[in-house]
């Protein structure tokens, strides 16, 4: 509630009175107060959308630029997932933020700008419906009031004026009485002054008295009219100030994340993994993949094997006969099994020492040869495996 200051009289403090003619604009012009506030809330969290908005665009800009940086550090273990973990919390952060700004301008803003939208009637020419109900009402109700003020003002200085003037003539009498320069003719007649503007007082007084009289009478019914009117201002009032209570609880809401799950889920997992930082883990994985416990073939005697031959197959050998030249031989050599051989793949020839067959090809660059048996079925063998005939 505002007090008035020290320097302010009285009367200043009854001209500035709500029932004062005039005064009640002040309670009007909430309704127009009220709209531009609904204006300036939804513009001022906008711009805070904006910040969460460039903020979440910051956390993922940061954690994009560290990934691969991060990945490629020489951190190992679990000291290279907590610095990991701090770039994922960014990017969940991120996305929280993000529903920050989206909910203070689809859902915040939009229920502000509908609840003004529905609660504001705009006149055509300017101006609410309801600041002007509220104007016709309390105008309604105080212009008999501002009439018998006038009257009552009318008659106070009616009354005043007559006041000074007997005052004055009462001077002039206090100073003729015992005035040897004043005649007694001169004397009588400033004393039928006095009482005459003392009759005009008294006259003047009754008048003024009777107005004030009517004015009290009045003053109840004024009264009631009046708070009539403020009572049905001051409700919709309360139910300005109870939407937006509503309303400002609902950006609080959205703002506060120290009460939100899925941050106290980003910030619990970060604080587990960084206390799962483990020095003894982390070494004994340095040992094992970089020390003395990787695993290794430590020299033993080894029998002599004879090498793994590679051996061509069907396909690999098609191939070779399209981009290279192969030395074919009409009609082909005669050749005999020096060992006996049994094919290990179906493009394999098989036989036994001392058996005949024909060589078709000669021998690549693998030791290996293709022949062709007497029953005409055709494969490779070990060309060290026979001889000519």
């Amino acid at each position: 509630m505002s007090t008035l200051s020290a320097e302010t009289g009285p009367e200043d403090a009854n001209n500035q009175s709500f029932w004062m003619p005039g005064n009640y604009h002040q309670t009007v012009k909430r309704t127009e107060d009220a709209f531009q506030a609904c204006n300036d809330i939804v513009a001022c969290f906008q711009e805070r959308a904006r910040v969460e908005r460039q903020y979440a665009q910051q956390l993922s800009e940061w954690s994009t630029k560290w990934k691969p940086l991060v990945d490629a550090s020489p951190l190992y273990g679990s000291l290279l997932q907590a610095w990991q973990c701090f770039l994922s919390s960014a990017d969940r952060l991120s996305s929280l933020h993000s529903s920050i700004c989206r909910a203070l301008v689809s859902e915040d803003g939009d229920r502000i700008r509908t609840w003004q939208k529905e609660t504001f009637h705009k006149k055509m020419f300017g101006g609410f419906k309801e600041s002007q109900d509220f104007e016709t009402g309390f105008s309604r109700a105080q212009k008999p009031w501002a009439k018998r003020l006038k009257k009552l003002e009318k008659a106070k200085s009616a009354f005043h004026k007559a006041c000074r003037k007997e005052h004055m003539a009462r001077e002039r009498e206090a100073h003729a009485q015992g005035n040897p320069d004043i005649a007694i003719e001169k004397q009588r007649k400033i004393q039928e002054e006095t009482e005459l503007a003392h009759q005009e007082t008294e006259k003047v007084r009754a008048r003024y008295e009777k107005v004030l009289e009517e004015v009290t009478r009045y003053a109840p019914r004024y009264m009631e009219e009046m708070e009539s009117i403020f009572d049905q201002s001051q409700e919709e009032e309360r139910k300005r100030i109870s939407f937006l209570k509503q309303a400002f609880l609902s950006i609080h809401r959205h703002l506060d994340v120290t009460n939100n799950e899925s941050v106290k889920a980003v910030y619990n997992e970060l604080h587990n993994t960084l206390m799962s930082i483990s020095e003894q883990e982390d070494l004994r994985w340095w040992k094992n993949t970089h020390g003395p416990g990787m695993p290794t073939d430590w020299p033993q005697f080894q029998e002599w094997t004879p090498d793994k031959k590679h051996k061509k197959g069907r396909k690999e050998v098609e191939q070779k006969a399209v981009v290279m030249e192969r030395s074919v031989m009409i009609g082909g050599v005669r050749v005999r099994a020096l060992y006996d051989y049994v094919g290990q793949e179906t493009d394999e020839l098989s036989f036994k020492a001392g058996e005949e067959f024909l060589k078709i090809e000669d021998e690549d660059d693998q030791g290996w040869c293709r022949g062709m048996m007497d029953g005409g079925k055709e494969g490779l063998y070990p060309a060290n495996y026979v001889e000519v005939v």
